[in-house]
């Protein structure tokens, strides 16, 4: 099947035209159909495949061939969880109206709220924000949408982990035109929020699942490398980097702190590079985003920030400096590679302090991946050993473990204890010291 199959309106194929696709991803060419068809629709997807897409073409072609319900209301709402996904989206949806006389809004936290008052008061057929912004110009009265005909949430279930039940709540009563069409997306239909909510927003859905959220993408080669220390990791990511076919990359670490430390340590290495994190303002984190999507330098630094919104085809390299936590986000992040049908690699450090979440993340997409080592740096650690069951250890912090009760029938005297220090956290079995001399005093002790 064609895009062209579909059946959409010529002028918003003309458009589309410049991105260059011609055959639908799999979430695509079943969902279309359905939002175009007019029915509530309830769909998950894993990261990357396309769902942007899958909801922007059918909205737009119902603009360009619906009577408007109302002259002034905005006729699509596309709600999502963060500013990085939503200027993604908007993007996106700027490119494919561009040369109509159909208008859109950008309406997000953390920018100027009276510019964004303006930008309604010239009636957009097409707003897209954050849930908890568009609820304060709801409450404001600069916004109504009583004839919305197209209410669109994506990442549904990242709204709701963000605590922004409420607000969509509140979104969906403002927009309550009984001939409104909804469209759910969700990385999850498994969870018992995500199906209350949609249970409240959409009318007889239909339902379309492609994979799972703890599906690992096709296109994306994992590649699991176990370090010692910190040093180790330093000296890894410059090798990848320095014999990578690198086109652009991402290296995820766990703080704000790291992100311009690296950046820095991967400037010097003779890359040009970047830090990304919340420490930044928001003028400056758009600007960052907005340099890296268009090219202008190869490595971002960042945290979890960057794990969502970015669809950057060029991105052919992802690197978890850190193991993230928790394990979802390893979807996330390393699914910024392997966009747009190109092939990428995603490359994880393991430390011993990254065991844990590893085994996590290798928990949540119940798979077991096989270590990689490169020549000259090869790890002395070799994972943590698992827990013998019914073998009472200690716990990270180094306290002691606790030892069986000896039998002293029938004496009450206590015996002395060797000193145990326990390293199963650095993947060695526990050892005990020698045990010191008692002398009188020590036996008489009470």
């Amino acid at each position: 099947m064609l895009f062209k199959d579909f059946g959409l309106d010529t002028r918003l194929m003309r458009s589309f035209e410049h991105f260059g696709y011609d055959v639908p991803t799999e979430i695509q060419e079943r969902a279309i159909p359905e939002v175009v068809a007019g029915r509530d629709l309830l769909a998950s997807s894993k990261t990357g495949s396309g769902k942007t897409f899958a909801y922007l073409l059918p909205a737009i072609n119902r603009v360009y061939q619906r009577r408007a319900l109302s002259r002034r209301d905005p006729r699509v709402i596309i709600l999502v969880p963060t500013r990085e996904l939503a200027k993604q989206v908007y993007g996106q949806l700027r490119t494919l109206l561009a040369g109509s006389r159909l208008t859109s809004a950008l309406i997000l936290g953390g920018e100027n709220f009276n510019d964004q008052h303006k930008a309604l008061q010239k009636d957009p057929h097409f707003v897209v924000g954050t849930p908890g912004r568009l609820t304060d110009h709801l409450e404001k009265r600069h916004l109504y949408l009583e004839g919305t005909e197209l209410l669109i949430l994506d990442e549904a279930d990242r709204m709701l982990d963000l605590g922004f039940a409420d607000s969509m709540r509140a979104i969906n009563k403002a927009a309550s035109h009984r001939q409104r069409q909804t469209i759910f997306f969700s990385a999850t239909l498994d969870n018992t929020d995500v199906s209350n909510i949609a249970e409240e927003l959409l009318r007889e859905p239909s339902r379309v699942a492609v994979g799972h959220g703890s599906d690992q993408h096709q296109d994306i080669a994992q590649h699991v490398l176990l370090s010692d220390h910190l040093d180790h990791k330093e000296a890894l990511l410059k090798h990848l980097l320095t014999h990578a076919d690198l086109k652009q990359g991402i290296v995820f670490t766990a703080t704000k702190q790291d992100t311009v430390r690296l950046s820095e340590m991967v400037s010097s290495w003779g890359f040009t590079s970047e830090a990304l994190s919340g420490d930044l303002g928001q003028s400056a984190r758009n600007q960052v985003m907005e340099n890296f999507s268009r090219g202008k330098f190869q490595v971002l630094v960042s945290t979890d920030i960057a794990s969502r919104g970015l669809d950057i085809a060029a991105v052919s390299h992802v690197i978890n400096f850190d193991v993230p936590n928790p394990a979802e986000e390893f979807v996330h992040r390393t699914g910024r590679t392997g966009r747009a049908g190109f092939k990428g690699d995603a490359y994880t450090f393991v430390g011993p302090k990254d065991w844990y979440n590893f085994k996590a993340v290798e928990e949540f997409l119940k798979t077991q991946f096989a270590t990689e080592q490169i020549e000259g740096l090869e790890p002395s650690f070799k994972g943590i050993k698992a827990k013998k069951a019914g073998v009472k250890t200690t716990d990270r912090k180094g306290q002691k473990a606790k030892s069986k009760k000896a039998d002293h029938r029938n004496t009450k005297r206590k015996s002395s204890k060797a000193v145990v220090h326990d390293n199963r956290q650095d993947g060695f079995e526990p050892f005990k010291l020698p045990k010191k001399k008692l002398n009188v005093s020590d036996n008489n002790d009470s």
